[in-house]
């Protein structure tokens, strides 16, 4: 289930993206500061053009979904995205697969049924391999490779790109 972030999720938030795994699959690698993060949910948790989303899995918070540069006004309607599990908490329960699978089917679900998006923009370090799979398994295509420095590394980044014709489509429709 998603829902929306509130002021009572934030130290999670931050907790989540912390992590490890978490931060060794991201642009921005280093650790956020209390200061930072506070700063970053200030701007984000009023901004229009953003959604901030917690997913849970049977009542315990699982992840975290994010939407932004969302054009809602314009034709075509677009957006980008980008999600971090509980990476530790899941493995420790085993479920790390089928949650990554269902975060990424509401997610995307959200993106086309609830904010009505026609495409959805996001991007995932080339080296990351098994979320460039299951990006494909949703039917997401990559664009041509980014070098970029990012936290002193340089990475390799690949834009990704979802049109709501080309999703799968949830079971029963």
């Amino acid at each position: 289930m998603l829902r929306t972030a509130t002021d009572g999720d934030v130290d999670l938030i931050r907790s989540l993206r912390n992590q490890q795994p978490n931060r060794d699959v991201s642009v921005n690698s280093h650790e956020i500061t209390p200061d930072e993060h506070a700063g970053w949910w200030a701007k984000a948790s009023v901004d229009p053009s953003k959604r901030i989303l917690i997913y849970e899995r049977d009542g315990v918070v699982a992840g975290v979904v994010t939407f932004f540069d969302l054009a809602l006004d314009g034709e075509p309607k677009t957006g980008e995205w980008g999600f971090y599990l509980d990476a530790e908490g899941l493995a420790e329960r085993g479920e790390t697969l089928p949650a990554w699978i269902a975060v990424m089917k509401e997610a995307t679900s959200y993106a086309f049924d609830e904010l009505g998006l026609d495409d959805l923009y996001g991007e995932v370090l080339e080296h990351n391999t098994v979320v460039r799979q299951m990006n494909r398994r949703f039917r997401f295509t990559e664009g041509e490779p980014q070098t970029r420095t990012a936290d002193g590394r340089e990475i390799t980044v690949l834009p990704i790109h979802l049109n709501k014709s080309n999703r799968r489509q949830p079971k029963g429709n």
